[in-house]
């Protein structure tokens, strides 16, 4: 909804809340359901209101738990059956620093203000372990804001007595758990508070008059990024960029002006800002943000300008350009074609009004940047919180090299007209094994984002993960791929129930990027094999109709399944009888087990 894009207007969503509401909801579009409980030290009425429109947004529907005023650490501690009863699928505590009773007084010895930072520590920690022991699902928490005011001037941030030290170092304990605690994430206010101004945060009439902790009028930019934080908690960040080249990468027109007039480096102010912009997209890249181009130029004309010599994006950083005269809604669909992603999994970034709003109208899910000047575009971006980065594993890291071996392996291809034979020249080997703690965290990745081949629509957190992988009664299979272009990493993930010697499989999944190379037999074969070591004869699937996943949907029958079941809905149910003796449908992948 392009009223919840940022950059938005903060004024209008808080007066038009429950509109904005009425208007999501009737698009009649499917949302991720979740249970949200939001323990607060100040009012959060609003913060609540406002963040159900972003996360409705962004395709998840929110059901809230709201503690009473100041009462987080009652519900957390001493137990609420309201709140047990609730059961949430995720935690969010909104504490500022108004919830800070105590600071170092000018009269404290280093030892005791030590020991005062480690008291109000053990507070919070105390409650993330309760949290995490009763209800074992994500937490989101408050960082602190810089305090409004500074008894010691600019010695406030050095002295050991100083609110400002006593917050950072507050803080850094803070982050010392999260990054130790892989289902525990930060919300970072202090940062919040100093783009939007310190001043204008923490006016305190809106304290005295409503208790709450920050200004009304920024509560929708508190909302927009605790949802950013929750849509990627379940896997719905975007995945890549489509970047139109002029006047977007560089200023000027490459056809019109030539390579050399144009715009780009340090000799102005309006070529710093297109320097400025290359070197951020550069450093999403980093992150797994996988670029493309959009743009409307001869092919020729769009490489020569890409390898302008103050360029800091050159040809080899962007997986798909696609330079010609066709719809840009158009070269979108291809690109998404190519990387095997979903439209919705991309951000259009174009200068052009007339450009974004014919690609608004014409591929809807892809979010679109409205970009202003130049120098505002990293902003714009970067404040969107498109790729909101909850977690980043060696797989992010390596995203974009993994995505340029896929090419090559579809070059490759081009040379077969035997596909199996092309199979086995890619000389692939899988390594499929019950769960490991090294992986628990990208396998808790995988399960929420993977839309495509995902048969249950299952999402699982770290913490379910690590309960499935001890208990007894499930069986539980990673596949990591690589053969002679590279390394897929973790690529699939079976879960598996027994109950009364048959296997339920509640899971499947397999990112895409590893779709028709027979990783799925692989999977399979070593499923059946842990079900005969097992004693269990049957296999019960289960396939769940989604907008994103019809590509599986006679997937159970292509393996050999029978189905015996099939509701209104769309949902099916199949079972395969394990035969006496079991031919194997890999014949490409070496496994290592």
């Amino acid at each position: 909804m392009r009223e919840l894009d940022y950059p938005f207007d903060a004024e209008y969503i808080l007066k038009k809340k429950k509109k904005i509401k009425r208007m999501l909801l009737e698009n009649n579009a499917t949302y991720l359901k979740k249970k949200i409980a939001v323990l607060g030290g100040s009012t959060t009425s609003d913060i609540v209101q406002v963040t159900e429109l972003f996360l409705l947004n962004q395709g998840i529907q929110a059901e809230f738990y709201e503690s009473e005023y100041n009462q987080y650490w009652e519900d957390a501690m001493f137990g609420n059956d309201v709140l047990h009863t609730f059961n949430p699928d995720l935690i969010y505590i909104h504490v500022t620093n108004r919830n800070i009773s105590s600071y170092p007084q000018m009269n404290f010895s280093r030892e005791q203000t030590d020991m005062l930072i480690e008291d109000t520590y053990l507070h919070y920690e105390k409650m993330w372990k309760k949290l995490e022991e009763n209800y074992h699902c994500p937490i989101i928490q408050n960082n602190f804001e810089y305090p409004s005011y500074r008894i010691l001037g600019n010695r406030e941030a050095y002295d050991y007595r100083g609110k400002i030290n006593f917050i950072n170092r507050l803080n850094e304990k803070f982050y010392q758990y999260a990054d130790n605690h892989n289902n525990f994430f930060i919300q970072d206010i202090q940062y919040l508070s100093a783009t939007y101004g310190l001043e204008r945060w923490s006016d305190n009439f809106y304290w005295q008059m409503y208790k709450y902790a920050l200004a009304v009028p920024a509560i929708p930019y508190l909302s927009h990024n605790l949802a950013n934080i929750i849509k990627s908690i379940y896997g719905k960040n975007k995945k890549a960029l489509a970047l139109d080249l002029d006047n977007t990468l560089w200023g000027g027109i490459v056809g019109d002006d030539g390579v050399e007039r144009l715009e780009i480096g340090q000799e102005t102010a309006y070529g710093q800002a297109f320097l400025a912009f290359q070197k951020y997209l550069k450093e999403n890249e980093s992150i797994g943000v996988l670029l493309n181009i959009v743009s409307k130029n001869e092919y020729e004309n769009a490489i020569a300008g890409l390898e302008h010599p103050e360029n800091i994006l050159r040809p080899d950083d962007f997986l798909v350009i696609k330079a010609n005269w066709e719809p840009k809604s158009k070269n979108i669909l291809a690109i998404a074609s190519e990387l095997n992603i979903m439209p919705d999994s991309i951000v259009f970034v174009d200068d052009n009004p007339a450009e974004r709003e014919q690609v608004r109208q014409t591929n809807k899910g892809v979010a679109i940047a409205e970009l202003e000047l130049p120098e505002q575009y990293i902003r714009i971006i970067d404040r969107a919180g498109y790729f909101e980065v909850t977690n980043l594993s060696e797989e992010d890291i390596q995203r974009n090299k993994m995505y340029k071996s896929n090419q090559q392996r579809e070059e490759l291809k081009a040379e077969f007209t035997d596909y199996h034979e092309y199979l086995v020249s890619l000389e692939m080997k899988a390594e499929i094994r019950p769960f490991e703690a090294i992986y628990m965290s990208r396998i808790a990745q995988l399960t929420n984002k993977t839309n495509q081949f995902n048969l249950t629509t299952r999402r699982y957190n770290q913490v379910e993960i690590e309960q499935v992988a001890a208990n007894k009664n499930c069986i539980n299979l990673y596949g990591k791929l690589e053969d002679k272009f590279g390394d897929n990493g973790v690529v699939s993930v079976v879960i598996g129930q027994n109950i009364e010697q048959e296997c339920h499989i509640k899971l499947w999944i397999m990112s895409c990027r590893v779709l028709k190379r027979d990783m799925e037999c692989a999977m399979f074969d070593t499923l059946v094999q842990e079900c005969i070591y097992r004693g269990i004869r049957t296999i019960i699937g289960y396939y769940y109709p989604t907008e994103k996943n019809r590509m599986v949907k006679e997937f159970y029958r292509e393996l050999g399944f029978e189905k015996v079941q099939e509701e209104e809905t769309g949902n099916t149910k199949w079972i395969f009888s394990i035969p006496e003796k079991y031919e194997y449908l890999n014949s490409v992948i070496k496994v290592v087990k």
